[in-house]
Protein backbone atom coordinates (compact mmCIF):
# COMPACT_ATOMS: atom_id res chain seq x y z
CA UNK A 1 0.00 0.00 0.00
CA UNK A 2 1.40 3.08 -0.84
CA UNK A 3 0.68 6.50 1.74
CA UNK A 4 -0.80 8.38 -1.07
CA UNK A 5 -3.17 6.06 -1.45
CA UNK A 6 -4.10 5.63 2.23
CA UNK A 7 -6.67 7.79 4.06
CA UNK A 8 -4.68 8.53 7.17
CA UNK A 9 -5.75 12.25 8.59
CA UNK A 10 -3.21 12.21 11.64
CA UNK A 11 -3.53 14.86 13.71
CA UNK A 12 -0.84 16.69 16.09
CA UNK A 13 -3.01 17.26 19.30
CA UNK A 14 -5.03 15.00 21.54
CA UNK A 15 -8.77 15.03 20.97
CA UNK A 16 -10.13 17.12 23.95
CA UNK A 17 -12.49 14.30 24.93
CA UNK A 18 -10.04 11.74 25.52
CA UNK A 19 -8.76 10.82 28.74
CA UNK A 20 -6.72 7.38 28.09
CA UNK A 21 -3.71 6.71 26.25
CA UNK A 22 -5.11 4.27 23.69
CA UNK A 23 -8.19 7.06 23.06
CA UNK A 24 -5.65 9.58 22.67
CA UNK A 25 -3.41 7.78 20.17
CA UNK A 26 -6.01 5.09 17.96
CA UNK A 27 -7.31 9.05 17.12
CA UNK A 28 -4.66 10.76 16.69
CA UNK A 29 -3.31 8.22 14.21
CA UNK A 30 -6.07 8.18 12.27
CA UNK A 31 -7.13 4.72 13.11
CA UNK A 32 -10.51 5.47 14.90
CA UNK A 33 -13.38 8.73 14.76
CA UNK A 34 -16.05 9.19 17.12
CA UNK A 35 -19.77 9.06 15.24
CA UNK A 36 -21.45 9.65 18.65
CA UNK A 37 -20.96 9.05 22.04
CA UNK A 38 -19.63 5.64 22.44
CA UNK A 39 -19.82 4.60 19.08
CA UNK A 40 -16.97 4.56 16.41
CA UNK A 41 -16.12 4.66 12.93
CA UNK A 42 -12.65 2.52 12.06
CA UNK A 43 -10.25 3.82 9.54
CA UNK A 44 -8.18 1.93 7.15
CA UNK A 45 -5.34 1.13 9.60
CA UNK A 46 -7.57 0.55 12.83
CA UNK A 47 -9.57 -1.95 10.33
CA UNK A 48 -6.69 -3.34 9.59
CA UNK A 49 -5.42 -3.96 13.07
CA UNK A 50 -8.88 -4.92 14.44
CA UNK A 51 -8.54 -7.77 11.77
CA UNK A 52 -5.03 -8.91 12.60
CA UNK A 53 -6.71 -9.71 16.13
CA UNK A 54 -9.33 -11.82 14.36
CA UNK A 55 -6.88 -13.53 12.07
CA UNK A 56 -5.54 -14.73 15.58
CA UNK A 57 -8.68 -15.29 17.32
CA UNK A 58 -10.09 -17.04 14.19
CA UNK A 59 -6.83 -19.36 13.82
CA UNK A 60 -6.60 -20.62 17.46
CA UNK A 61 -10.24 -21.31 17.84
CA UNK A 62 -10.35 -23.32 14.31
CA UNK A 63 -7.75 -25.32 15.69
CA UNK A 64 -9.54 -25.98 19.11
CA UNK A 65 -12.18 -27.66 17.02
CA UNK A 66 -14.62 -24.62 17.14
CA UNK A 67 -17.09 -23.48 14.72
CA UNK A 68 -17.19 -20.16 13.41
CA UNK A 69 -21.24 -19.12 12.77
CA UNK A 70 -23.05 -15.77 12.63
CA UNK A 71 -26.67 -14.75 14.63
CA UNK A 72 -28.37 -12.01 14.09
CA UNK A 73 -27.86 -8.74 15.58
CA UNK A 74 -31.13 -8.02 16.72
CA UNK A 75 -32.60 -10.28 18.76
CA UNK A 76 -36.31 -10.97 19.67
CA UNK A 77 -37.23 -9.95 22.63
CA UNK A 78 -39.25 -14.14 23.73
CA UNK A 79 -36.32 -15.55 23.90
CA UNK A 80 -34.55 -12.99 26.83
CA UNK A 81 -37.88 -13.71 28.42
CA UNK A 82 -37.68 -16.85 28.11
CA UNK A 83 -34.78 -16.82 30.01
CA UNK A 84 -35.58 -14.18 32.42
CA UNK A 85 -33.09 -11.67 31.10
CA UNK A 86 -35.38 -9.52 29.64
CA UNK A 87 -35.97 -7.71 32.86
CA UNK A 88 -33.32 -8.21 34.96
CA UNK A 89 -30.64 -6.94 32.35
CA UNK A 90 -31.28 -3.41 33.05
CA UNK A 91 -30.83 0.17 31.00
CA UNK A 92 -27.58 -1.41 29.66
CA UNK A 93 -29.65 -3.62 27.26
CA UNK A 94 -30.81 -1.86 23.79
CA UNK A 95 -34.46 -2.00 23.00
CA UNK A 96 -35.91 -1.08 20.72
CA UNK A 97 -39.55 -2.21 18.18
CA UNK A 98 -40.00 -2.85 14.75
CA UNK A 99 -42.81 -1.83 12.85
CA UNK A 100 -45.17 -3.52 14.04
CA UNK A 101 -44.43 -3.08 17.58
CA UNK A 102 -43.00 -6.33 18.61
CA UNK A 103 -39.74 -5.72 20.72
CA UNK A 104 -36.38 -6.41 20.13
CA UNK A 105 -32.94 -6.25 21.09
CA UNK A 106 -29.78 -4.90 19.55
CA UNK A 107 -27.99 -8.22 21.11
CA UNK A 108 -25.05 -7.49 24.18
CA UNK A 109 -24.11 -11.19 23.86
CA UNK A 110 -26.06 -14.24 22.63
CA UNK A 111 -26.81 -16.65 25.21
CA UNK A 112 -30.43 -16.73 24.22
CA UNK A 113 -30.01 -17.07 20.68
CA UNK A 114 -27.54 -19.72 20.39
CA UNK A 115 -29.03 -21.97 23.20
CA UNK A 116 -31.82 -21.50 20.58
CA UNK A 117 -30.28 -22.42 17.93
CA UNK A 118 -29.08 -25.74 19.30
CA UNK A 119 -32.36 -26.88 20.92
CA UNK A 120 -33.66 -26.98 17.57
CA UNK A 121 -31.09 -29.55 16.21
CA UNK A 122 -29.48 -31.06 19.05
CA UNK A 123 -31.64 -34.28 19.75
CA UNK A 124 -29.16 -36.81 21.41
CA UNK A 125 -25.76 -37.39 23.58
CA UNK A 126 -24.27 -38.37 20.30
CA UNK A 127 -24.82 -34.91 18.78
CA UNK A 128 -22.70 -33.76 21.81
CA UNK A 129 -20.47 -31.46 22.36
CA UNK A 130 -20.16 -28.74 20.23
CA UNK A 131 -18.40 -24.76 20.71
CA UNK A 132 -20.33 -22.36 18.57
CA UNK A 133 -18.52 -19.16 18.29
CA UNK A 134 -18.75 -15.76 15.94
CA UNK A 135 -17.16 -12.48 15.66
CA UNK A 136 -19.33 -9.60 15.29
CA UNK A 137 -20.18 -6.14 16.41
CA UNK A 138 -22.14 -6.01 20.11
CA UNK A 139 -23.80 -3.02 21.74
CA UNK A 140 -25.24 -1.99 25.15
CA UNK A 141 -26.04 1.38 26.57
CA UNK A 142 -23.96 2.38 29.04
CA UNK A 143 -24.51 4.79 31.12
CA UNK A 144 -21.17 6.38 31.05
CA UNK A 145 -19.44 5.62 28.14
CA UNK A 146 -15.66 6.59 28.05
CA UNK A 147 -12.30 5.73 27.40
CA UNK A 148 -12.47 5.24 23.57
CA UNK A 149 -12.80 1.81 22.34
CA UNK A 150 -11.99 0.38 26.22
CA UNK A 151 -15.98 0.98 27.30
CA UNK A 152 -17.89 1.91 24.32
CA UNK A 153 -21.64 1.14 23.61
CA UNK A 154 -20.61 -0.69 20.16
CA UNK A 155 -17.84 -2.78 20.16
CA UNK A 156 -16.99 -6.07 18.24
CA UNK A 157 -16.33 -9.20 20.49
CA UNK A 158 -15.55 -12.88 19.90
CA UNK A 159 -18.12 -14.88 21.52
CA UNK A 160 -18.15 -18.46 21.95
CA UNK A 161 -20.54 -21.18 23.50
CA UNK A 162 -20.23 -25.00 24.35
CA UNK A 163 -22.57 -27.60 24.87
CA UNK A 164 -22.04 -31.01 26.82
CA UNK A 165 -23.89 -33.81 28.11
CA UNK A 166 -22.49 -33.92 32.00
CA UNK A 167 -20.30 -31.21 34.08
CA UNK A 168 -17.12 -33.08 33.83
CA UNK A 169 -17.38 -32.68 29.91
CA UNK A 170 -18.38 -29.00 29.92
CA UNK A 171 -15.35 -28.76 32.38
CA UNK A 172 -12.77 -30.37 30.33
CA UNK A 173 -13.70 -27.59 27.62
CA UNK A 174 -13.49 -25.03 29.86
CA UNK A 175 -9.79 -26.04 30.44
CA UNK A 176 -9.47 -26.20 26.81
CA UNK A 177 -10.72 -23.12 26.03
CA UNK A 178 -8.62 -20.75 28.73
CA UNK A 179 -5.61 -22.93 27.25
CA UNK A 180 -7.04 -21.38 23.78
CA UNK A 181 -7.30 -17.98 25.20
CA UNK A 182 -3.43 -17.71 26.67
CA UNK A 183 -2.46 -18.58 23.60
CA UNK A 184 -4.76 -15.98 21.56
CA UNK A 185 -3.17 -13.73 23.97
CA UNK A 186 0.77 -14.90 24.00
CA UNK A 187 0.26 -14.02 19.68
CA UNK A 188 -0.87 -10.68 20.40
CA UNK A 189 2.51 -9.90 22.04
CA UNK A 190 0.45 -9.02 25.37
CA UNK A 191 1.51 -8.95 28.78
CA UNK A 192 -1.09 -10.78 30.47
CA UNK A 193 -2.69 -12.44 33.68
CA UNK A 194 -5.41 -15.37 33.99
CA UNK A 195 -7.27 -14.02 37.58
CA UNK A 196 -10.43 -15.92 39.02
CA UNK A 197 -13.58 -13.86 38.51
CA UNK A 198 -17.14 -12.83 39.50
CA UNK A 199 -19.74 -13.74 37.07
CA UNK A 200 -21.41 -11.08 37.09
CA UNK A 201 -24.37 -10.46 34.43
CA UNK A 202 -23.70 -13.73 32.45
CA UNK A 203 -24.28 -15.57 35.44
CA UNK A 204 -22.54 -19.24 36.30
CA UNK A 205 -20.23 -20.95 38.88
CA UNK A 206 -16.93 -20.40 37.46
CA UNK A 207 -15.08 -17.88 35.83
CA UNK A 208 -11.63 -16.64 35.10
CA UNK A 209 -11.06 -13.23 33.18
CA UNK A 210 -8.14 -12.43 30.90
CA UNK A 211 -6.55 -8.87 31.82
CA UNK A 212 -3.79 -7.23 30.38
CA UNK A 213 -1.45 -5.64 32.49
CA UNK A 214 -1.69 -1.71 31.94
CA UNK A 215 -1.02 1.53 34.78
CA UNK A 216 -4.14 2.47 33.25
CA UNK A 217 -6.69 -0.17 33.52
CA UNK A 218 -10.00 -0.24 35.19
CA UNK A 219 -9.46 -3.36 36.93
CA UNK A 220 -7.99 -4.13 40.39
CA UNK A 221 -6.28 -7.59 40.75
CA UNK A 222 -3.96 -8.81 42.77
CA UNK A 223 -1.39 -11.70 42.22
CA UNK A 224 0.76 -14.20 44.65
CA UNK A 225 4.42 -13.56 44.73
CA UNK A 226 5.02 -17.50 45.14
CA UNK A 227 2.42 -19.12 43.27
CA UNK A 228 -0.04 -18.75 39.97
CA UNK A 229 -2.65 -17.30 42.30
CA UNK A 230 -4.33 -14.00 40.86
CA UNK A 231 -7.79 -12.85 41.14
CA UNK A 232 -10.02 -10.11 40.93
CA UNK A 233 -9.92 -7.82 43.65
CA UNK A 234 -13.50 -8.27 44.03
CA UNK A 235 -13.25 -11.53 43.87
CA UNK A 236 -9.67 -12.87 45.80
CA UNK A 237 -10.11 -15.67 48.88
CA UNK A 238 -8.29 -14.56 51.78
CA UNK A 239 -7.88 -16.58 55.03
CA UNK A 240 -9.57 -14.97 58.40
CA UNK A 241 -7.83 -12.12 60.11
CA UNK A 242 -7.78 -12.76 63.82
CA UNK A 243 -9.05 -9.33 65.60
CA UNK A 244 -6.51 -7.79 67.97
CA UNK A 245 -5.81 -9.22 71.06
CA UNK A 246 -4.16 -6.27 72.64
CA UNK A 247 -7.48 -3.86 72.74
CA UNK A 248 -9.07 -3.33 75.73
CA UNK A 249 -12.77 -3.95 76.90
CA UNK A 250 -14.35 -1.14 77.61
CA UNK A 251 -18.16 -0.05 78.48
CA UNK A 252 -20.44 0.09 75.45
CA UNK A 253 -21.65 4.61 75.35
CA UNK A 254 -22.65 6.58 72.91
CA UNK A 255 -20.80 10.02 71.63
CA UNK A 256 -22.20 12.49 69.97
CA UNK A 257 -20.73 13.18 66.35
CA UNK A 258 -22.22 16.15 64.88
CA UNK A 259 -21.92 16.10 60.78
CA UNK A 260 -19.82 13.34 61.02
CA UNK A 261 -20.77 10.59 58.54
CA UNK A 262 -17.88 8.95 57.25
CA UNK A 263 -15.13 6.59 59.13
CA UNK A 264 -12.48 9.19 58.22
CA UNK A 265 -14.46 12.23 59.25
CA UNK A 266 -15.17 10.42 63.01
CA UNK A 267 -11.74 8.76 63.18
CA UNK A 268 -9.93 11.72 62.92
CA UNK A 269 -12.95 13.42 65.67
CA UNK A 270 -12.87 10.59 67.77
CA UNK A 271 -8.95 9.58 67.29
CA UNK A 272 -9.60 6.11 66.46
CA UNK A 273 -7.80 3.89 63.88
CA UNK A 274 -9.88 3.31 60.97
CA UNK A 275 -9.78 -0.19 61.95
CA UNK A 276 -11.38 0.40 65.19
CA UNK A 277 -14.23 0.67 63.14
CA UNK A 278 -17.30 -1.43 62.07
CA UNK A 279 -18.70 -0.42 58.58
CA UNK A 280 -22.12 -0.78 58.43
CA UNK A 281 -23.71 -1.47 55.05
CA UNK A 282 -27.12 -1.91 53.93
CA UNK A 283 -27.93 -3.79 51.09
CA UNK A 284 -30.98 -4.89 48.68
CA UNK A 285 -30.73 -8.39 46.42
CA UNK A 286 -32.82 -9.55 43.82
CA UNK A 287 -35.81 -10.45 46.19
CA UNK A 288 -35.94 -7.16 47.41
CA UNK A 289 -35.19 -7.58 50.43
CA UNK A 290 -32.92 -5.58 53.01
CA UNK A 291 -29.94 -6.63 54.49
CA UNK A 292 -26.82 -5.51 56.71
CA UNK A 293 -23.42 -6.34 56.00
CA UNK A 294 -20.32 -5.54 57.99
CA UNK A 295 -16.27 -5.12 57.11
CA UNK A 296 -13.80 -3.80 59.34
CA UNK A 297 -13.31 0.31 59.16
CA UNK A 298 -10.15 0.19 57.21
CA UNK A 299 -11.86 -2.65 54.50
CA UNK A 300 -13.69 -2.11 51.46
CA UNK A 301 -16.41 -4.63 50.84
CA UNK A 302 -17.09 -6.93 47.60
CA UNK A 303 -20.28 -7.18 45.89
CA UNK A 304 -19.18 -10.01 44.25
CA UNK A 305 -18.34 -12.28 47.56
CA UNK A 306 -21.18 -10.50 49.35
CA UNK A 307 -23.36 -11.92 46.68
CA UNK A 308 -22.05 -15.55 47.01
CA UNK A 309 -22.38 -15.49 50.66
CA UNK A 310 -26.02 -14.64 49.96
CA UNK A 311 -26.78 -17.05 47.57
CA UNK A 312 -28.15 -13.81 45.23
CA UNK A 313 -28.39 -13.27 41.78
CA UNK A 314 -27.08 -9.45 42.33
CA UNK A 315 -26.66 -7.17 45.58
CA UNK A 316 -26.58 -3.08 45.87
CA UNK A 317 -26.66 -0.77 47.98
CA UNK A 318 -29.90 0.48 49.52
CA UNK A 319 -31.33 3.76 48.66
CA UNK A 320 -31.41 6.77 52.20
CA UNK A 321 -34.94 5.79 52.45
CA UNK A 322 -34.44 1.87 53.41
CA UNK A 323 -31.74 2.36 54.80
CA UNK A 324 -33.59 4.87 57.46
CA UNK A 325 -36.22 2.33 57.61
CA UNK A 326 -34.18 -0.76 58.56
CA UNK A 327 -31.78 1.31 60.68
CA UNK A 328 -33.73 4.46 61.35
CA UNK A 329 -30.95 7.00 61.06
CA UNK A 330 -29.68 8.67 57.94
CA UNK A 331 -26.90 7.29 56.01
CA UNK A 332 -23.68 7.50 57.84
CA UNK A 333 -24.91 6.39 61.23
CA UNK A 334 -25.92 2.71 61.00
CA UNK A 335 -24.63 -0.25 63.17
CA UNK A 336 -24.98 -3.50 64.38
CA UNK A 337 -26.30 -3.19 67.99
CA UNK A 338 -30.14 -3.48 68.82
CA UNK A 339 -30.38 -3.69 64.78
CA UNK A 340 -33.50 -6.07 63.78
CA UNK A 341 -32.05 -7.23 60.47
CA UNK A 342 -29.88 -10.27 58.75
CA UNK A 343 -27.00 -9.23 59.29
CA UNK A 344 -23.94 -11.18 57.13
CA UNK A 345 -20.21 -10.02 59.02
CA UNK A 346 -16.44 -10.25 57.39
CA UNK A 347 -14.13 -12.52 59.48
CA UNK A 348 -12.03 -9.63 60.63
CA UNK A 349 -14.80 -8.84 63.14
CA UNK A 350 -15.34 -11.60 64.59
CA UNK A 351 -13.46 -11.45 68.43
CA UNK A 352 -13.33 -7.53 67.96
CA UNK A 353 -13.79 -5.03 70.81
CA UNK A 354 -12.92 -1.81 71.77
CA UNK A 355 -14.66 -0.61 68.40
CA UNK A 356 -16.58 2.31 67.28
CA UNK A 357 -19.79 1.87 64.99
CA UNK A 358 -22.82 3.93 64.17
CA UNK A 359 -25.30 4.34 66.79
CA UNK A 360 -28.40 4.32 64.66
CA UNK A 361 -29.42 7.86 65.60
CA UNK A 362 -28.14 10.75 63.70
CA UNK A 363 -25.20 12.32 64.36
CA UNK A 364 -24.20 9.49 67.32
CA UNK A 365 -21.93 6.41 67.63
CA UNK A 366 -21.15 4.12 69.54
CA UNK A 367 -18.04 3.23 71.48
CA UNK A 368 -16.38 0.30 72.85
CA UNK A 369 -18.66 -1.82 70.88
CA UNK A 370 -17.65 -5.94 71.42
CA UNK A 371 -18.87 -8.56 69.57
CA UNK A 372 -20.38 -11.57 71.45
CA UNK A 373 -21.37 -8.91 73.81
CA UNK A 374 -23.39 -6.01 72.03
CA UNK A 375 -23.78 -7.95 68.61
CA UNK A 376 -23.38 -11.16 67.03
CA UNK A 377 -26.61 -13.11 68.04
CA UNK A 378 -27.72 -14.79 64.50
CA UNK A 379 -24.83 -13.25 62.59
CA UNK A 380 -23.26 -15.03 59.43
CA UNK A 381 -19.16 -14.57 59.15
CA UNK A 382 -18.10 -15.04 55.47
CA UNK A 383 -15.11 -13.81 53.59
CA UNK A 384 -16.48 -10.08 52.76
CA UNK A 385 -13.85 -7.94 52.20
CA UNK A 386 -11.54 -7.17 48.59
CA UNK A 387 -8.14 -7.86 48.69
CA UNK A 388 -5.48 -5.40 48.89
CA UNK A 389 -2.01 -6.21 48.71
CA UNK A 390 0.32 -7.24 51.48
CA UNK A 391 -2.58 -9.68 52.40
CA UNK A 392 -1.27 -13.62 52.55
CA UNK A 393 -1.76 -15.65 49.70
CA UNK A 394 -4.83 -18.64 50.82
CA UNK A 395 -3.76 -20.59 48.49
CA UNK A 396 0.25 -21.35 48.78
CA UNK A 397 0.51 -19.95 52.38
CA UNK A 398 3.82 -18.66 51.02
CA UNK A 399 4.00 -15.75 49.00
CA UNK A 400 1.49 -12.40 49.46
CA UNK A 401 -0.38 -10.79 47.11
CA UNK A 402 0.96 -7.83 44.60
CA UNK A 403 -1.61 -5.36 43.24
CA UNK A 404 -1.76 -4.70 39.34
CA UNK A 405 -4.27 -2.94 37.16
CA UNK A 406 -5.71 -4.53 34.22
CA UNK A 407 -8.09 -4.30 31.32
CA UNK A 408 -10.06 -7.30 30.84
CA UNK A 409 -10.07 -8.58 27.37
CA UNK A 410 -11.25 -11.53 27.50
CA UNK A 411 -13.42 -13.58 29.77
CA UNK A 412 -14.72 -17.53 30.08
CA UNK A 413 -17.52 -19.12 32.43
CA UNK A 414 -19.09 -22.76 33.05
CA UNK A 415 -22.77 -21.50 32.83
CA UNK A 416 -24.19 -25.04 34.19
CA UNK A 417 -28.13 -25.14 32.49
CA UNK A 418 -28.50 -21.23 33.58
CA UNK A 419 -29.60 -20.65 30.01
CA UNK A 420 -30.61 -24.59 28.67
CA UNK A 421 -33.05 -25.16 31.88
CA UNK A 422 -35.06 -21.89 31.19
CA UNK A 423 -35.34 -22.16 27.22
CA UNK A 424 -35.55 -26.59 27.29
CA UNK A 425 -32.59 -27.16 25.28
CA UNK A 426 -32.34 -30.70 26.54
CA UNK A 427 -30.65 -34.11 25.03
CA UNK A 428 -31.92 -37.49 25.20
CA UNK A 429 -28.93 -40.01 27.21
CA UNK A 430 -28.15 -43.95 25.98
CA UNK A 431 -31.86 -44.77 28.20
CA UNK A 432 -33.73 -41.99 26.54
CA UNK A 433 -33.99 -39.61 29.65
CA UNK A 434 -33.96 -36.30 28.77
CA UNK A 435 -31.19 -34.10 30.99
CA UNK A 436 -30.54 -30.23 30.20
CA UNK A 437 -27.75 -29.29 28.26
CA UNK A 438 -24.49 -28.26 30.29
CA UNK A 439 -23.12 -24.98 29.06
CA UNK A 440 -19.75 -22.89 28.77
CA UNK A 441 -18.77 -19.28 27.40
CA UNK A 442 -16.31 -17.74 26.29
CA UNK A 443 -15.86 -14.07 25.03
CA UNK A 444 -12.69 -11.98 23.99
CA UNK A 445 -13.16 -8.15 23.61
CA UNK A 446 -11.61 -7.56 19.90
CA UNK A 447 -12.09 -4.18 19.74
CA UNK A 448 -10.63 -3.81 23.24
CA UNK A 449 -8.03 -6.06 22.50
CA UNK A 450 -6.86 -3.25 19.86
CA UNK A 451 -6.83 -0.57 22.41
CA UNK A 452 -5.45 -2.72 25.32
CA UNK A 453 -2.34 -3.53 23.49
CA UNK A 454 -2.04 0.66 22.80
CA UNK A 455 -2.62 1.11 26.34
CA UNK A 456 0.46 -1.16 27.00
CA UNK A 457 2.28 -0.43 24.35
CA UNK A 458 3.45 3.08 23.77
CA UNK A 459 5.86 6.03 24.09
CA UNK A 460 5.75 9.75 23.70
CA UNK A 461 5.71 10.02 20.07
CA UNK A 462 2.81 7.49 19.78
CA UNK A 463 2.05 3.85 19.74
CA UNK A 464 4.46 1.08 18.97
CA UNK A 465 2.37 -1.80 17.91
CA UNK A 466 2.98 -5.92 18.50
CA UNK A 467 4.63 -7.49 15.11
CA UNK A 468 1.77 -9.18 15.29
CA UNK A 469 -0.98 -6.57 15.34
CA UNK A 470 0.57 -4.24 13.40
CA UNK A 471 -1.25 -2.42 10.64
CA UNK A 472 1.18 -3.18 8.52
CA UNK A 473 4.64 -5.24 9.32
CA UNK A 474 6.96 -3.05 7.91
CA UNK A 475 6.54 0.75 6.35
CA UNK A 476 9.09 1.75 3.80
CA UNK A 477 10.61 5.27 4.08
CA UNK A 478 12.49 6.17 1.16
CA UNK A 479 14.02 9.90 2.10
CA UNK A 480 13.57 11.42 -1.12
CA UNK A 481 10.67 10.72 -3.56
CA UNK A 482 12.49 12.87 -6.13
CA UNK A 483 15.97 11.42 -5.94
CA UNK A 484 15.82 8.79 -8.50
CA UNK A 485 18.25 6.13 -7.04
CA UNK A 486 16.36 6.31 -3.67
CA UNK A 487 13.05 6.41 -5.05
CA UNK A 488 14.11 3.28 -7.18
CA UNK A 489 15.36 1.21 -4.20
CA UNK A 490 12.62 1.69 -2.01
CA UNK A 491 10.15 0.47 -4.96
CA UNK A 492 12.25 -2.62 -5.49
CA UNK A 493 12.55 -3.66 -1.71
CA UNK A 494 8.68 -2.82 -1.46
CA UNK A 495 8.10 -4.91 -4.52
CA UNK A 496 10.36 -7.83 -2.97
CA UNK A 497 8.40 -7.75 0.11
CA UNK A 498 5.10 -8.00 -1.55
CA UNK A 499 6.35 -10.96 -3.73
CA UNK A 500 7.62 -12.43 -0.85
CA UNK A 501 3.38 -11.86 0.89
CA UNK A 502 5.02 -9.77 3.19
CA UNK A 503 2.38 -6.45 3.37
CA UNK A 504 4.27 -3.22 3.36
CA UNK A 505 3.46 0.30 3.36
CA UNK A 506 5.62 2.49 1.54
CA UNK A 507 5.80 6.31 2.41
CA UNK A 508 6.00 7.90 -1.11
CA UNK A 509 4.82 11.21 -0.18
CA UNK A 510 6.55 14.08 -1.31
CA UNK A 511 7.35 15.24 2.42
CA UNK A 512 10.76 16.08 4.44
CA UNK A 513 12.43 12.65 6.27
CA UNK A 514 11.39 14.43 9.50
CA UNK A 515 7.02 14.46 8.89
CA UNK A 516 7.25 11.04 7.72
CA UNK A 517 9.64 9.64 11.13
CA UNK A 518 7.02 11.60 12.83
CA UNK A 519 3.71 9.95 11.36
CA UNK A 520 5.68 6.56 11.47
CA UNK A 521 6.20 7.14 15.24
CA UNK A 522 2.84 7.85 16.35
CA UNK A 523 1.23 5.42 13.50
CA UNK A 524 3.42 2.61 15.25
CA UNK A 525 4.08 0.40 12.75
CA UNK A 526 6.20 -2.20 14.08
CA UNK A 527 9.19 -2.28 11.64
CA UNK A 528 10.67 0.87 9.46
CA UNK A 529 12.93 0.55 6.73
CA UNK A 530 14.64 4.10 6.02
CA UNK A 531 16.01 4.49 2.21
CA UNK A 532 18.05 7.47 1.92
CA UNK A 533 21.19 8.84 -0.53
CA UNK A 534 24.20 8.47 2.48
CA UNK A 535 23.17 4.70 2.97
CA UNK A 536 22.56 3.95 -0.71
CA UNK A 537 26.61 5.04 -1.18
CA UNK A 538 27.51 2.25 1.51
CA UNK A 539 25.43 -0.35 -0.38
CA UNK A 540 22.40 -0.27 2.67
CA UNK A 541 19.11 0.41 4.23
CA UNK A 542 18.70 1.30 7.76
CA UNK A 543 16.21 -0.54 9.58
CA UNK A 544 14.71 -0.09 13.26
CA UNK A 545 12.14 -1.37 15.35
CA UNK A 546 9.42 0.57 16.72
CA UNK A 547 10.21 -0.18 20.43
CA UNK A 548 14.11 -0.40 20.08
CA UNK A 549 14.77 3.23 18.60
CA UNK A 550 18.19 1.71 17.03
CA UNK A 551 19.32 1.67 13.60
CA UNK A 552 20.90 -1.35 11.81
CA UNK A 553 22.48 -1.48 9.01
CA UNK A 554 21.21 -4.20 6.07
CA UNK A 555 22.84 -4.71 2.80
CA UNK A 556 20.36 -3.97 0.16
CA UNK A 557 20.30 -7.48 -1.17
CA UNK A 558 19.31 -8.92 2.06
CA UNK A 559 17.15 -6.62 3.05
CA UNK A 560 14.11 -8.00 1.72
CA UNK A 561 15.20 -11.52 2.88
CA UNK A 562 16.08 -10.55 6.47
CA UNK A 563 13.06 -8.55 7.09
CA UNK A 564 10.56 -11.38 5.55
CA UNK A 565 12.15 -13.59 8.11
CA UNK A 566 11.69 -11.18 11.17
CA UNK A 567 7.73 -10.79 9.79
CA UNK A 568 7.21 -14.58 9.25
CA UNK A 569 8.59 -15.51 12.63
CA UNK A 570 5.78 -13.44 13.97
CA UNK A 571 2.89 -15.26 12.57
CA UNK A 572 2.47 -12.56 9.93
CA UNK A 573 3.05 -12.94 5.89
CA UNK A 574 2.32 -15.91 3.56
Amino acid sequence: MRFTQLLVPTLKDDPADAEVVSHKLLVRAAMIRQVARGIYDYLPLGLRVLRNVEKIVRAELDAAGCQEILMPAVCPAELWQESGRWDRYGKELLRIKDRNERDFCFGPTHEEVVTDIVRKTVRSYRDLPKNLYQIQTKFRDEIRPRFGLMRGREFLMKDGYSFHADRADCEREYRHMYATYERIFERCGLRFRAVEADTGAIGGSMSHEFQVLAESGEDAIVACTACSYAANIEKAELGPIEASSNVPGEKLRSVATPAQRTIDEVSVFLGVPAERFIKTLVFVNDDGKALVALVRGDHQISEAKLKIALGAQWVALADADTVRRITGASVGFAGPVGLDASIVADHALHGIRGAVTGANKDDEHLVGVEHGRDFGTGTTFADLRQAVAGDPCPRCGKGVFEEHRGIEVGQVFYLGTKYSAPLGATFLDAGGQAHPIEMGTYGIGVSRTMAAAVEQNHDADGIIWPLALSPFPVEIVPTSVTDAPVREAAEKLYGDLRANGVEALVDDRDERPGVKFKDADLIGITLRVTVGQKGLAKGSVELRERREKVNHELAVGDAAAHITRLVREAGRGA
